[in-house]
C-alpha cells in the first residue's frame, strides 16, 4: 500500500462533487486499501477519496479501532435526532469545529468487495460516516460550524473527530 497526500481546504477539489463509481475494481480496492493507510499514518478515524485529490463518491471510516468500513457509492438512508459535538478534519488541520449532527443514521453503499451492505451507526460513529459523506458533495465541516477553535484552544471534550 502507499500513502496518499492529504488534500487541505484552500484546494478547489475539496469544494467539488464527486462522481459515482462505475464499477468496484482491483483499482478501486487498491484506492481504498491506500486510503486506510493514509488515514492510519495520519491518526484519523475517516478519509473520502477528495481528501486524497480523487473525485469519486468513496470513503474509509474507522470510528472504532479495527472496525474499518468502507463505503462506494453511499447514500444515507435516514436520519434521526440531532445533537452537538467537536469535530476534527485532515483536510482542516490546526482546527476543532461544534457540528450538529444526525444522532442515528442509515447509510447503504457498496463494500471493498462491490457487495450492496446497509449499515445503523449512532452517536460518534454516525458523525464520523455524515462528515465524510459531506466530503463527498464538497462540504467541508466549517461550512456547518456553530463555533470554531484552534486546536490549542479547544475546550476539554471527550472525543473529536479528525476525519
Amino acid at each position: 500500500m502507499a500513502l496518499r497526500n492529504i488534500v487541505t481546504e484552500g484546494d478547489p477539489i475539496l469544494r467539488k462533487k464527486c462522481r459515482e463509481v462505475d464499477e468496484v475494481t482491483d483499482r478501486i480496492r487498491m484506492i481504498l486499501d491506500d486510503m486506510v493507510d493514509t488515514m492510519h499514518d495520519a491518526d484519523g478515524v475517516g478519509l473520502a477519496a477528495p481528501q486524497v485529490g480523487i473525485m469519486r463518491r468513496m470513503f474509509v471510516a474507522e470510528p472504532e479501532p479495527e472496525q474499518i468500513y468502507y463505503f462506494v457509492n453511499p447514500k444515507i438512508l435516514s436520519q434521526e435526532g440531532e445533537e452537538e459535538g467537536d469535530e476534527g478534519c485532515l483536510s482542516v488541520p490546526e482546527m476543532i469545529g461544534t457540528v450538529v449532527r444526525p444522532t442515528k443514521i442509515t447509510i447503504e453503499g457498496l463494500d471493498r468487495d462491490g457487495h450492496s451492505r446497509v449499515y445503523t451507526f449512532e452517536g460518534f460513529a454516525a458523525r464520523v460516516m455524515c462528515h465524510e459523506y459531506d466530503h463527498l458533495d464538497g462540504i467541508l465541516y466549517p461550512d456547518k460550524a456553530l463555533k470554531m477553535y484552534h486546536v490549542e484552544d479547544q475546550p476539554e471534550q471527550e472525543e473529536t473527530e479528525e476525519a
